[in-house]
């Protein structure tokens, strides 16, 4: 077990309720950690601080201190210094708001709504105020983040729907799609309202397999609830062990020497690899060049096939442990150096197909301003002109010159291609440097688990469920999985369990951009527009 370093209390290093100006966005770095403790009054004037100084809102996260009430955190990054902010407002059990900042941030009012489905804390005066992650047929009064919740609640039937607001007008009609889809893909509703072809406006329904996966972390040791983030979303594991694994790090004061932040890159990199490879045939395909991702599909089992010699898993499960890295072989440059060149021969030919330029050139635009104001994360982002990637902003280790930020200015679905394939360049090329500089070594962590797809249910024969200990030390990470940038944020008890632990995939922010891209798409176009943002059920509904 990992015993936490000493610390303050989570909160009592700042006076109750300090001066709003005591936490400066735009004062010099210096220190790369700060916090505030403010009262709910104070909250709006900071947040709007933060935001114009260029801050990003990372995360806000809701905990229950039992008898003591309600806290919930908001953490900032600056991508330009990589300096934390966290600002932490007390909230009374018997009176529990909090001010809604939905007006001046799109992101912070989803988390608003998200606490407040799962803490029963209100944000007041929130713009739309409807339910996020609960869907009718929950208990009312039941908030399963709550310490005092149920474990066995009684849901009844979903007979109230959910309120999509109809478009109304001449020729308007609605298209109902899911949550029950075809092939092999998880539930997601998606309501259209369509003049002829033309989609007017969509509105996307999620949430339907609710894990409670912040919940069943708690009371686990690091080491034991590590396996389960690497089962967050299923083709992440590296993204979210590593998130997870940094962020217990920062919690515990942990260093991790170069060599084994030299094999967490890797494993970053091989998993963008894999992915970003299925995608690109997968978006050719949505337009009838089925024989591109044939060839795609063929390259990326090469890739699988050389991941379960370097982790012993297909997806790269087993190499993030905590403080550490571990390998059972480096992966082979040769390999990775040849599937580069044939994607960028298939890219080639894609490109220079007429109906696929056709298709993929203007559809599903998703304009630089947009993307900006709703906080859109990852390649989906950078495909509109936002140069954000944390593997720059928020570095853990030089990547040295084979690395660039790929990015297009178009934000269409051709935009999306083309960053996905300019990045398995930079991948490539990455891997082989990193592989070099590596020079055989394989991380501390010692070898991997013969079997790792079992090793979720470790731990839980002593798994303490008592989350009433209190937290003395808490930490954030930051890591530019493949869909985009992963947050964790962990709080610990002396004895080394989790008293929290605070999720959030890209996918979260970078969802609801899609229905603001499908305006005035046709219908048949969303399939190709959905894959090109790809985003993940599981991530978004953890």
């Amino acid at each position: 077990m990992t015993t936490p370093r000493p610390t303050s209390p989570v909160g009592s290093s700042s006076p109750a309720a300090p001066d709003p100006a005591a936490v400066d966005p735009a004062a010099p770095a210096g220190d790369a950690r700060a916090a505030c403790t403010l009262t709910r009054a104070e909250l709006p004037a900071q947040v709007e601080a933060h935001l114009a100084a260029g801050h990003r809102l990372a995360l806000v996260a809701g905990h229950d201190d039992g008898a003591t009430g309600f806290r919930v955190v908001y953490a900032f990054a600056d991508p330009a210094t990589d300096r934390r902010t966290e600002l932490t407002v007390a909230v009374p059990r018997d009176d529990a708001w909090i001010p809604s900042l939905s007006t001046v941030s799109f992101a912070a009012g989803r988390f608003e709504r998200a606490i407040r489905d799962g803490f029963g804390i209100e944000p007041r005066d929130h713009v739309r105020p409807r339910r996020l992650t609960r869907h009718a047929h929950w208990p009312a009064g039941w908030y399963p983040m709550r310490r005092d919740a149920a474990t066995d609640p009684v849901f009844g039937p979903d007979e109230s729907g959910f309120a999509f607001v109809p478009v109304e007008g001449q020729g308007v009609y609605e298209i109902p799609v899911g949550p029950v889809h075809a092939g092999m893909i998880e539930p997601g509703h998606f309501r259209f309202s369509v003049v002829g072809e033309t989609i007017v406006r969509m509105k996307a329904r999620l949430w339907f397999v609710h894990r409670g996966l912040e919940k069943h972390l708690q009371g686990r040791t690091p080491e034991q609830a590590l396996p389960l983030t690497e089962r967050i979303s299923g083709d992440t594991a590296v993204g979210h062990a590593l998130t997870f694994a940094m962020a217990v790090e920062d919690a515990l004061g942990l260093e991790v020497g170069e060599q084994d932040r030299l094999v967490r890159a890797l494993l970053l990199e091989l998993e963008r690899l894999h992915c970003h490879v299925a995608d690109l045939g997968a978006m050719a395909n949505d337009v009838g060049l089925g024989i591109l991702q044939t060839h795609t599909l063929r390259l990326r089992e090469q890739l699988l096939r050389s991941n379960a010699l370097v982790t012993g898993h297909r997806l790269l499960r087993g190499g993030i442990g905590i403080g550490s890295a571990r390998l059972r072989g480096l992966p082979d440059v040769e390999l990775v150096g040849s599937v580069a060149a044939e994607v960028a021969e298939l890219v080639r030919i894609a490109q220079g197909t007429a109906v696929l330029v056709d298709r993929f050139t203007g559809t599903a635009v998703l304009h630089r301003q947009q993307a900006a104001e709703m906080g859109v994360l990852g390649y989906v982002a950078r495909a509109s002109g936002l140069d954000v990637d944390a593997r720059r902003d928020h570095a853990f280790v030089d990547l040295g010159a084979s690395f660039r930020v790929c990015t297009a200015e178009t934000g269409d679905a051709m935009a999306r291609f083309t960053v996905r394939a300019d990045e398995v360049a930079v991948s490539a090329a990455v891997i082989a440097d990193l592989v070099d500089r590596l020079g055989g070594h394989l991380g501390t962590g010692g070898p991997v688990a013969e079997d790792a797809t079992h090793a979720a249910d470790e731990g839980d024969a002593d798994r303490d469920d008592d989350a009433s200990a209190t937290p003395v030390a808490h930490g954030l990470a930051l890591v530019e999985a493949w869909r985009g940038t992963a947050c964790h944020r962990v709080e610990l008890d002396a004895a080394g369990r989790l008293t929290r632990a605070a999720i959030v995939d890209p996918s979260f922010f970078t969802w609801p951009a899609l229905p603001v891209a499908l305006a005035d798409t046709i219908v048949p176009d969303f399939p190709l527009a959905n894959k090109s943002f790809n985003q993940s059920y599981a991530g978004n509904d953890l």
